[in-house]
């Protein structure tokens, strides 16, 4: 599916939308539910990794396909490690044969976990037999993917003696297993978070509670970024947000008022108004504990013409796709100037804007939207455009509500 994309230059964007809950959240609460029963989930993400997840839950023998999706991936196989009688090959698509997965499952190993690879070491797809682990501490580099730290945290409650984790190293996505943690805690299982080491507390049984998911804030920053490239007075209502939210994304509301926007609360609702130019020439900005932000900064800065630099990318070589080496080659098709090394990109102010493009998306949703905004300036073309429902499977028609004009091309 490709899809070209254009808006009529020059006019004020109004809109109100609603963004299903985040993907982050649902996935850590649905696996909290499996383990729990009592929970009732609302405002449940509709994303393609959700329902993935939701159907891997369900299944204790065979095959469990989890496609493209990363957390499931990481979640379920703790998951199955500690279910008694599991006996399951986890595996994905080509790209996910591709990530590694051999920290988390060595560290369910040394725990008392049964995993085996199939193919690659280190890779999936993976055999697991689930039961009983013995194990109740362990040690882990801090600087991985927080998936493997938060997948073991949400098993963590469900083991005897619950689970002791040591960091070592500098702690990366800090954010991320503080949601987790959060969650933990919201039903009533106890945590402590102590410098370089976290511990979860055995729990049985969980009182029956309803938990509200929170609206993504990954999904909302494509929409900063679109208001960020319009007129000054344009403005979009987004819902539904919470002024104490889990996610590090949110960071994302600071980070923007330097491109012209506000950010107001209103209830659940945040309305994202463009109160004038950029205030800056040039951005400069560690997403240490917000990497899934990158792509969007970096286009949203291309588009406004703001040179930058942004650093604390060393997660995004092993994401859907090498997002580093992804927005280096898109970027340049358009005509920009970028650089990148292992852990940090950077982007010289744009002298032109290549129109008629097309964008490859590289089986990643973030590509796909990062770069929808450019349309506030030039025709863009973006290929595979379906990979949006990873995440937010009503992108393309909420576009539609802002007068972008969306057509599928051969």
């Amino acid at each position: 599916m490709r899809f070209t994309i254009s808006t009529p230059h020059g006019q004020q964007i109004k809109a109100n939308i609603t963004i299903t809950g985040s993907k982050s959240e649902s996935n850590r609460l649905l696996l909290l539910q499996a383990l729990y029963s009592g929970i009732a989930i609302k405002n449940l993400s509709n994303a393609d990794d959700v329902r993935v997840m939701q159907k891997g839950l369900l299944l204790k023998q065979g095959e469990v396909d989890i496609h493209h999706a990363g957390t499931a991936m990481r979640f379920l196989t703790a998951y199955f490690s500690t279910l008694e009688g599991a006996d399951v090959v986890l595996t994905g698509s080509a790209r996910m044969r591709e990530r590694p997965i051999g920290i988390l499952v060595e560290a369910l190993r040394e725990l008392g976990g049964q995993i085996t690879y199939l193919e690659n070491e280190g890779y999936p797809p993976l055999g697991i037999r689930g039961g009983t682990l013995t194990k109740s501490s362990i040690s882990l580099p801090a600087n991985v993917s927080s998936q493997y730290i938060s997948a073991l945290l949400l098993v963590a409650p469900s083991l005897e003696k619950g689970l002791t984790l040591n960091l070592e190293g500098q702690i990366t996505s800090v954010p991320y297993i503080r949601m987790t943690l959060k969650l933990l805690e919201e039903l009533g299982i106890a945590t402590e978070f102590k410098g370089q080491q976290i511990r979860v507390f055995p729990q049985t049984h969980v009182e029956p509670k309803e938990v509200v998911v929170e609206s993504d804030w990954s999904s909302a920053s494509y929409f900063y970024s679109i208001i960020a490239m319009s007129e000054p007075g344009s403005e979009i209502s987004l819902s539904s947000y919470k002024t104490d939210s889990l996610q590090g994304d949110s960071v994302l509301q600071q980070i923007f008022t330097d491109f012209g926007l506000e950010t107001r609360f209103e209830g659940h609702t945040i309305r994202l108004i463009k109160v004038g130019p950029p205030k800056i020439t040039h951005l400069d900005c560690n997403l240490t504990e917000a990497p899934d932000l990158a792509q969007t900064l970096a286009v949203s800065c291309f588009g406004l013409g703001i040179s930058c630099t942004l650093s604390g990318l060393h997660t995004l070589k092993i994401k859907e796709t090498d997002r580093l080496l992804a927005l280096e080659t898109e970027i340049t098709k358009l005509g920009g100037q970028i650089s990148t090394t292992k852990n940090a990109l950077k982007l010289e102010s744009r002298n032109t804007l290549n129109s008629g493009v097309c964008i490859d998306t590289y089986n990643d949703h973030r590509m796909a939207m990062a770069f929808a905004p450019l349309a506030m300036y030039t025709e863009i073309c973006i290929n595979d455009a379906g990979v949006v429902s990873k995440s937010y499977p009503d992108f393309w028609e909420d576009l539609k509500t802002l007068s972008f004009e969306i057509q599928e091309v051969s």
